[in-house]
């Protein structure tokens, strides 16, 4: 990681940056705005079209394997926020599962996976959603948002629902994700 960590963040042309007094990190963007607070031992400029992250030195009040750990984690959140804003994260979820159905009603998604009760998610307004549901093919969810970790969480929340399961597939996946199978009780009989 140390690697990518000394690497400036390019800003794209619609992009604005600004760096507060406090160390608090703005981005603003076509898809939105958001800001994060660097740690005081971590310095960040905004140098021509670049954002540059380097270790303050004169900081103490951490050791210096915890400031690197640092330098890493705010260059890359600053990154996914930069990116967030610009081009935004897109998630697609499928629902694999006779009878498995999921519908929305604006970013209230109603949720049919098995259970004698349907399941009802409110989703926070920074994230977008849409279902599709096609004659043949598995319900499908699509959930976009600026904010990579708010999605991260919509998305393990979602699929914490129903969890995929190695006996049949069953269960909310991820578009293109392989369930590792198990073949079950009768394969050991033979």
């Amino acid at each position: 990681m140390s690697r990518i960590g000394k690497l400036p963040v390019s800003i794209p042309a619609s992009v604005t940056v600004t760096v507060s007094a406090e160390n608090v990190v703005s981005v603003k963007g076509p898809k939105g705005e958001m800001s994060q607070a660097v740690h005081p031992s971590i310095n960040v400029e905004v140098v021509d079209s670049e954002i540059i992250f380097t270790i303050n030195e004169q900081n103490d009040s951490v050791e210096t394997k915890q400031k690197q750990a640092f330098h890493g984690l705010y260059r890359s959140l600053v990154h996914n926020m930069v990116v967030g804003v610009s081009e935004g994260y897109v998630k697609k979820l499928e629902l694999v599962g006779v009878g498995f159905r999921a519908t929305n009603q604006g970013n209230l998604i109603e949720f049919a996976l098995g259970y004698t009760h349907n399941i009802f998610l409110q989703l926070p307004n920074e994230v977008k959603v849409e279902t599709k549901s096609e004659r043949n093919q598995n319900p499908l969810i699509i959930l976009e948002s600026c904010d990579k970790q708010l999605l991260g969480q919509v998305c393990a929340k979602i699929r914490s629902f129903r969890m995929p399961e190695p006996y049949k597939g069953k269960g909310v996946l991820f578009v293109g994700e392989q369930i590792r199978r198990k073949s079950g009780k009768s394969a050991g009989a033979k």
